[in-house]
């Protein structure tokens, strides 16, 4: 067969000088070599060079790359040049990415047109233009479209021909070949899809088994009357997980599974807030370290947590939904606990109404007892107000747990604008106002102690120092914060504190020059008198205390006399100057 079409094909080409041949041994050669004639392809030649394009076609899955192949190979057989190609995609002639894109949009519209015939095309620049459609058994895979330099022969012709066949049923097998690996690869999906639904059937059945069982288990604990306790022995026997339940603060409630640990003697309230803040903004169960924890909150306050030990991060859906049924179920005992609290801390604010206005020693005592309070010991009253928080229940509440939480035993009321604590001993002097800082996210708040108490009939006095001491915080410079009555010093004589204005026009009268000099100046005048009234007038202490030289501060005393106006050696003068520096130190925080 091979032979009959290199007979047909055999003939003379036409030889331009300076044209390309290949010689037996590969080589290309030119026209003016040097050495023996050169040797110009012929028909059979080309013939030959169509067979191994062929194999290059049918072995190429790609049906770009088949494009690409023919187009380049157009020149081989004929005076021809590709000048475009295309492919079928989805029933679109798309340009393929080999063709001359000069003349592409002059190509595109009547190859466009042609709806599967072969046609004269005309190509800007070009000659003898012809479209040529790629027919396969599905119908038109493409076109090439090739221009003719000069009149092809016959056996050109056949050879181009011959190439446009090659190329469509490559570009058939191609497209069979793609169709087939895409319907193996949908028909592996819906196999996937299959199993995937199976599975998830099975699982949805075994999950409604699981959860049957885990509603089963609670109920059966509420109906027996079952407490946190019980709640709790039930989630571990679901889950197989040790169960540990804490309360707002962080302290252990209640444990059940092996390996019970030793509580601490006392946890990290700003942890354990951060810890409770991060799993309430979160949502539902989280893993933190070695736990997943459930926030127990009902209607919006946090009432402690319920976790579940794992270290080795095993749990899986049905422990989570199992944690979070057994988290509701115990935020319900937990409420019912909140409300016989609030009916205990209603008879605790009770007696602290009783204290404050006065009662008899022995009803206080017998009545403090039922609630684990020892009035015997020496007391304090702590008065707290706080600016973003009124004081209703809640607050109330709020305060007593942040006492708790920091040491303080105490029983808790409330007035229109305060809360009120009788607490045993002497409370820490910024613990209670950092703890309720970090319970009420703001530090607006202003705590007064009064003096001790050291039996029940002293209280009503004692509220009253509270009160003051609160009031002389909350007017100074400096209002938020704790004060306590001891520390008043001066103010303590001076009065309830409530002519402020006269105060300050006293602080004005003796000090007015000096405080207004200070402000022109950024100078400290009324701090160096102040530092040396503190001193007794020594000399070295006053310098010392103000890092400055002995001779700076007698300047700065000649200044004051200058300034001001008064003799420090009179005695009625230095009384006054001193009352005023103590005044202007303690009303006003130290301020102008």
């Amino acid at each position: 067969m091979v032979g009959r079409w290199a007979r047909h094909l055999r003939g003379d080409l036409p030889v331009q000088e300076g044209s390309l041949s290949r010689g037996r041994s590969g080589r290309h050669l030119t026209a003016s070599s040097r050495g023996s004639r050169p040797h110009l392809p012929g028909p059979a030649d080309s013939f030959h060079e169509l067979l191994a394009v062929s194999r290059a076609l049918f072995d190429t899955r790609d049906e770009g790359e088949i494009l690409r192949l023919a187009m380049g190979h157009v020149s081989a057989v004929g005076p021809y040049r590709a000048e475009a190609g295309y492919l079928s995609v989805h029933g679109e002639l798309v340009p393929g990415t080999h063709g001359g894109p000069d003349h592409a949009p002059a190509i595109d519209r009547t190859v466009r047109e042609l709806t599967g015939r072969d046609a004269p095309v005309a190509v800007p620049g070009r000659s003898r233009g012809r479209a040529l459609a790629l027919h396969g058994p599905g119908g038109v895979h493409g076109y090439l479209v090739v221009t003719s330099r000069s009149q092809p022969t016959h056996a050109q012709h056949f050879l181009l021909s011959m190439l446009v066949r090659l190329t469509a049923v490559a570009l058939s097998e191609a497209a069979a070949r793609r169709r087939q690996q895409e319907d193996a690869a949908e028909l592996h999906r819906l196999r996937a899809e299959r199993a995937t639904l199976q599975q998830r059937l099975i699982s949805l059945v075994v999950e409604a088994g699981q959860q049957r069982a885990v509603h089963q288990a609670l109920a059966d604990v509420a109906a027996s009357g079952g407490g946190e306790e019980a709640i709790v022995s039930a989630l571990h026997e679901l889950t197989g997980f040790p169960v540990l339940v804490e309360d707002r603060f962080g302290r252990q409630r209640a444990w059940a599974g092996p390996g019970r640990p030793a509580p601490p003697s006392e946890p990290d309230p700003g942890r354990h807030e951060e810890m409770l803040q991060s799993a309430a903004r979160l949502g539902g169960p989280v893993r933190i370290k070695d736990r997943l924890v459930a926030v127990i909150r009902p209607r919006g306050e946090v009432l402690g947590v319920l976790a579940l030990m794992d270290p080795r991060h095993e749990a899986d859906d049905f422990t989570v939904f199992a944690l979070e049924h057994a988290a509701t179920s115990l935020a319900l005992e937990l409420s019912h606990q909140r409300h016989l609290a609030e009916v205990e801390l209603r008879l605790r604010r009770e007696l602290v109404d009783d204290l404050l206005a006065g009662t008899d020693e022995a009803s206080a005592y017998g009545r403090s007892e039922a609630f684990g309070h020892d009035l015997h010991r020496t007391q304090y009253v702590v008065v707290v107000q706080w600016r973003s928080r009124c004081s209703d229940d809640a607050f109330a509440r709020a305060v007593g747990r942040t006492a708790s939480a920091v040491g303080m035993r105490s029983l808790v009321s409330r007035r229109s604008d305060h809360v009120v604590l009788v607490a045993e001993g002497r409370p820490d002097d910024d613990a209670l106002y950092e703890a309720l800082a970090r319970e009420t996210g703001t530090r607006h708040g202003t705590i007064g102690v009064s003096a001790r108490c050291d039996t029940p009939q002293d209280i009503p006095g004692r509220y009253q120092e509270a009160l003051r001491a609160l009031e002389v915080r909350r007017r100074s410079g400096s209002r938020y914060g704790t004060t306590f009555f001891d520390d008043l010093g001066l103010y303590r004589i001076l009065g309830p504190g409530n002519d402020y204005q006269e105060l300050q026009g006293f602080v004005r009268e003796w000090l007015g020059q000096l405080i207004d000099y200070d402000g022109r100046h950024r100078a400290a005048l009324v701090e160096t008198l102040s530092r040396y009234f503190d001193h007794g007038g020594n000399y070295v202490e006053t310098a010392d205390s103000l890092t400055i030289h002995r001779s700076t501060l007698r300047y700065r005393l000649q200044r004051i006399r200058e300034i001001s106006g008064y003799d420090l050696t009179n005695v009625e003068d230095r009384l006054n100057l001193q009352v005023a520096t103590r005044v202007w130190k303690i009303m006003l925080g130290g301020s102008g």
